[in-house]
C-alpha cells in the first residue's frame, strides 16, 4: 500500500448540501485553508450519525482554528438533504456534506470499497497548500472520536508553523514539544 501523506488533494468537482442549500465544491475551494475530509459509508445508517453529530459538536472549535470540515459519503446531495430533513441528529450539522455518488473522492483518497459502492471510515487533514498531513482509515464497524481529531489538527498546525519541533504522544495545545536532536536519542 502506498501512503498518501504529503500528496496533494485529488482534483474534484462535486455537489454538496449545507445549511439547507445545494452547492458545488471543488478542490480549488479548499486551497488556502486547513480542511478535514471525513468519509463515512452511507446516510441513514447506524454508526455514521453518531460520528457526524460528534463532529458537528466540534465544528465551531475547528472553524476557530481556521479549519473547514467536509463530510463525504457516496450518497447524492439529495440523499444528504433527505437525511437532514428526517433526522433530528443530522439537523445539527452545519458543515458541508459532500456527495460522491461516483466514488471519485473516495477513490482519490483510497477509501472506496468497490464491491459495496461506499467508503470506509477515513479521516484526512489537508493543509493550506493542499497536502494531506493526516490520514486515518478504519473498518466501518468502528466509530471515531472528534475530540481526538481536534487534537491531531492542532498538532499538525503547530508543527507546520514551528519547523524543527515535533509533538509527542497525547500532546495538547500549550504542552511541551520536542526538538529532535542526537542529544535526545535514548533519553526519552
Amino acid at each position: 500500500m502506498q501512503t498518501i501523506i504529503n500528496s496533494l488533494l485529488p482534483e474534484f468537482n462535486v455537489q454538496a448540501f449545507q445549511n439547507g442549500e445545494f452547492k458545488t465544491v471543488t478542490n480549488e475551494d479548499v486551497k488556502g485553508k486547513w480542511a478535514v475530509f471525513f468519509f463515512y459509508p452511507a446516510d441513514f445508517t447506524f454508526v455514521c450519525p453518531t460520528e457526524l453529530v460528534d463532529l458537528a459538536e466540534k465544528y465551531e472549535e475547528l472553524k476557530k482554528m481556521g479549519v473547514e470540515v467536509y463530510s463525504v459519503s457516496c450518497d447524492t446531495h439529495f440523499v444528504h438533504k433527505a437525511w437532514h430533513d428526517a433526522s433530528d441528529s443530522i439537523k445539527k450539522i452545519n458543515y458541508t456534506m459532500l456527495a460522491d455518488p461516483l466514488g471519485v473522492l473516495a477513490k482519490g483518497f483510497g477509501v472506496f470499497i468497490e464491491e459495496a459502492g461506499m467508503a470506509y471510515r477515513g479521516t484526512f487533514v489537508v493543509d493550506p497548500e493542499g497536502k494531506i498531513k493526516i490520514a486515518e482509515i478504519q473498518d466501518n464497524s468502528i466509530g471515531r472520536n472528534a475530540e481526538e481529531l481536534v487534537r491531531k489538527v492542532a498538532a499538525a498546525q503547530f508543527v507546520a508553523s514551528n519547523p524543527g519541533e515535533v509533538c509527542p504522544a497525547k500532546w495538547k495545545q500549550g504542552a511541551q514539544t520536542l526538538k529532535p536532536s542526537i542529544d535526545l536519542v535514548g533519553k526519552i
